[in-house]
């Protein structure tokens, strides 16, 4: 039977637990596992070693770990995803997709090295691209010229949507019409699969950083693909050679998180909306970045791509970067820090944090000023988030609300 995406949070990775008599997901912090006989430690080490989900022994916990394979399951499912494979960060997963192109070219006997990516992404991925390290070129388009750059040294297409820190939307069908079968990767983090699910639309992978809106709590560093199989038989070939795995008590926490995902992205979300109403009647405020807004969305991708707004707000400030630094110093709610989709709310300044590492010529293609500022809002009481805000806003100097 197909459940609802709110009843599959709720009961992924849960299916043998009636057998199992057991109520909470089993932790197993085993690093290594006693095998059956020399034959089928043999043939497990093989099927593992080939990107198999599973084996009659996890031989080793680099290789397999049960409390991991349980989220990754429940995770799959929340994707629409055949397969789901996570590592030790976000970025660990990003690297991981990159590392299976290279294992797809050994398959295949061709040398593809370019990437084409659409600005802004989160800002180490934006650099993990640009600087080279791992051999591929990157060329930046604009989504709607994606079709222009496809040739057969292309290994594959980067997006982000909503895209860190502009919230700006990307067209996910249009890019995957475009891509003339080269995969596309989108980085799903600021939707959760609750509100935008990349694998329905034709991408070939959807990546999260986990410790987002999935740990939720801030207390877990995370990231997670999913994928097909063919592709996720790759991927995990590339983490048991680098390592670059999740511990299972950051797959334990994951997966305690799951079941409230969705209430507190509606929290988030319904928090945000309200905050972007006030926010945009506010003097101080010279532009706003939010999905729910009309000329954010001129073919209409809430709605039709996306279920929801999501719960982040980017704002320009008037004064730019010394408005911005206030008002970051004046919150008092708020807390000042990098990272997003807690309980409760964050405000950082993209250029000067999560984006300081990307050159100053990505920034401005990207849209990143000085000036702007990103709000992660989380559940708290809405009336409380806003006398933050509103008491930050009007202790900046008079004379800025007066500045171009």
């Amino acid at each position: 039977m197909a459940y609802h995406s709110d009843t599959q949070a709720v009961h992924g990775g849960r299916e043998d637990f009636r057998e199992l008599g057991v109520h909470a997901p089993p932790l197993d912090f085993s690093t290594t596992y006693p095998v059956p006989s020399l034959e089928s430690g043999r043939d497990s080490i093989d099927a593992l070693a080939q990107g198999k989900a599973n084996a009659d022994s996890p031989i080793y916990a680099r290789l397999h770990n049960p409390t991991v394979d349980r989220y990754e399951k429940a995770f799959a499912a929340m994707e629409k995803a055949e397969a789901s494979i996570a590592f030790a960060s976000g970025m660990a997963s990003i690297h991981g997709v990159l590392q299976a192109l290279r294992i797809r070219d050994m398959q295949d006997g061709v040398k593809r090295n370019r990437i084409i990516a659409v600005r802004p992404l989160y800002g180490c991925t934006d650099h993990l691209l640009a600087c080279g390290l791992l051999g591929f070129d990157v060329t930046w388009v604009n989504q709607d010229r994606i079709a222009d750059e496809i040739d057969e040294t292309v290994a594959l297409i980067v997006v982000e949507t909503p895209a860190n820190p502009t919230l700006s939307l990307v067209d996910i069908e249009s890019v995957v019409t475009q891509s003339g079968g080269v995969p596309v990767m989108v980085d799903n983090t600021f939707a959760t699969p609750l509100l935008q699910q990349p694998l329905e639309l034709g991408a070939t992978f959807s990546v999260h950083s986990g410790t987002k809106y999935l740990g939720g709590h801030g207390d877990v560093l995370a990231g997670i693909v999913a994928t097909n199989e063919e592709w996720a038989a790759r991927i995990r070939q590339v983490r048991i050679l680098t390592g670059g795995n999740l511990h299972p008590m950051a797959a334990y926490l994951l997966h305690r998180s799951l079941p409230t995902l969705a209430l507190r992205v509606e929290r988030a979300q319904e928090n945000a909306r309200t905050l972007v109403d006030r926010l945009a009647a506010h003097p101080q405020v010279a532009a706003l970045y939010y999905p729910g807004f009309a000329d954010s969305d001129p073919t209409d991708i809430v709605g039709r791509q996306m279920k929801g707004t999501g719960s982040v707000i980017t704002l320009e400030m008037h004064g730019g970067f010394a408005a911005a630094t206030s008002m970051m110093q004046n919150v008092k709610l708020f807390t000042p820090a990098v990272s997003l989709g807690s309980t409760d709310s964050l405000i950082e300044h993209p250029a000067g944090l999560t984006h300081r590492i990307v050159a100053e010529e990505g920034r401005e293609e990207g849209g990143i000023t000085e000036g702007m500022i990103r709000i992660a809002v989380g559940i708290e009481y809405i009336d409380d988030l806003w006398v933050d805000l509103e008491q930050a806003l009007e202790s900046l100097p008079v004379l800025t609300r007066r500045t171009a």
